[in-house]
């Protein structure tokens, strides 16, 4: 292994100088900690790659923690412990405090299935600075189900209940999608009652397991436009007073793409389970060699590889994005986007009306309505829910959309 990664060094081996760093390139601000893709629940819409299980081993709390003092020492200075579940992680409270100890502020970002009274009240001692707690819905029948599992909502309620009590500022986020989305306003009704700072309302993004449910997930235009109408009715009739509404509207009703990660390799860094850093938290679908902390320093990571430089800046645009003059605004869009929807990373996000793959968009919603029509007549699909077992049809059901572009 290299001496300048995550892992022990030789101590006679020689140092090796660095090579200046690039001009124009600016140090990481976000740091996300995905600790394990191991996850209690099966939510359907989830983002993680679809062949999860074949992820690698997971870093030790020793090369996590040597990943957060590189990062630390680079600049970065917002840190989030994701997953999957970052609970599962026995050693969780040990990377909360020694990352407060560095001076980051710590984000945990969770489902709340494990957490009880005294680990919270353990993240509290050790430092960590906020909570999200993610719901599938507002009832306990639809929020199982959407789980897939019969314990989690009481469970969450009674988190995100505790995380209040222990004095956080808390987040409640519900990925809105078909299923959920006509019953906006007991999401929002309950936000209320937990006494939430922000509600992110965030509209599936279709990446992983979504991205193979996407004909199941995908909500209507009407559907999507009610919803905001009564997201904006609930801030008016709250008027400062309540949780921070957020809605997000999803790429697929747009007219342009949103700038993701405000620009690759711009201000975010992930590091995956086994140690791979990446732009965003889906670049790795993408046909590209990302670099691991294993192997290299994350300086040389940021600052150096080719994965990471891959997208950086407009040179490797093609048209319509080179010569358009919004691309310093959106970065032209999505790269895993347009790699998986057109199987070139390089082209425009099909999203954005000027792409010439933009019918590929048109054509999803088009898909989405037929299968709202069948479930309408009792004939409808559902989606499939991640999970080991699950992972053959998942695959099935991606390659099946992937043709249909």
């Amino acid at each position: 292994m290299a001496s300048n990664g995550c892992s022990s060094t030789n101590p006679g081996q020689a140092a090796v100088k660095p090579s200046p760093l690039p001009k124009g390139v600016g140090q990481p601000f976000w740091l996300l900690a995905e600790l394990t893709y191991s996850c209690p629940l099966q939510c359907s819409y989830c983002a993680n790659p679809v062949d999860f299980k074949n992820g690698g081993d997971e870093l030790s709390t020793e090369q996590w923690l040597e990943v957060l003092r590189q990062g630390r020492k680079m600049g970065a200075a917002q840190l989030g412990f994701s997953g999957g579940e970052p609970l599962l992680r026995k050693d969780l409270e040990v990377l909360i405090r020694e990352a407060r100890q560095m001076g980051y502020y710590t984000n945990l970002i969770t489902s709340g299935m494990g957490m009880d009274a005294e680990r919270v009240a353990n993240f509290k001692e050790a430092g960590l600075d906020h909570i999200q707690i993610s719901f599938q819905a507002s009832s306990a029948e639809l929020n199982n189900r959407l789980a897939g599992s019969d314990k989690a909502f009481e469970q969450k309620l009674a988190m995100a209940r505790e995380v209040k009590a222990q004095g956080y500022p808390m987040v409640l986020n519900f990925v809105i999608h078909r299923d959920n989305i006509d019953a906006i306003d007991q999401i929002i009704e309950l936000s209320i009652e937990l006494e939430a700072d922000y509600v992110e309302l965030a509209t599936a993004q279709y990446y992983g397991w979504a991205l193979a449910n996407r004909d199941q997930l995908l909500p209507s235009a009407a559907q999507l436009e009610a919803a905001e109408a009564t997201t904006n009715r609930y801030r008016d009739q709250l008027d400062g007073r309540g949780p921070k509404l957020i809605f997000v509207m999803p790429d697929y009703y747009e007219s342009r793409p949103k700038d993701c990660m405000n620009g690759w390799g711009k201000f975010f860094l992930t590091i995956t389970p086994d140690g791979t850093a990446l732009p965003c938290h889906s670049a790795r679908e993408l046909p590209i060699d990302f670099p691991n902390v294993l192997d290299s320093s994350l300086e040389d990571i940021w600052y150096r590889s080719a994965g990471f430089n891959h997208f950086r800046g407009y040179g490797w645009m093609k048209e319509p994005c080179r010569s358009c003059d919004e691309k310093e605004k959106d970065f032209g869009g999505c790269r895993c986007q347009a790699f998986k929807l057109t199987g070139d990373a390089a082209n425009a996000d099909p999203v954005c009306e000027k792409s010439p793959h933009h019918h590929l968009i048109e054509q999803a919603r088009d898909s989405a309505l037929h299968e709202i029509a069948a479930a309408n007549s009792g004939q409808g699909s559902q989606p499939v829910l991640r999970n080991a077992r699950n992972i053959g049809r998942a695959k099935q059901q991606l390659d099946r959309i992937i043709a249909r572009c």
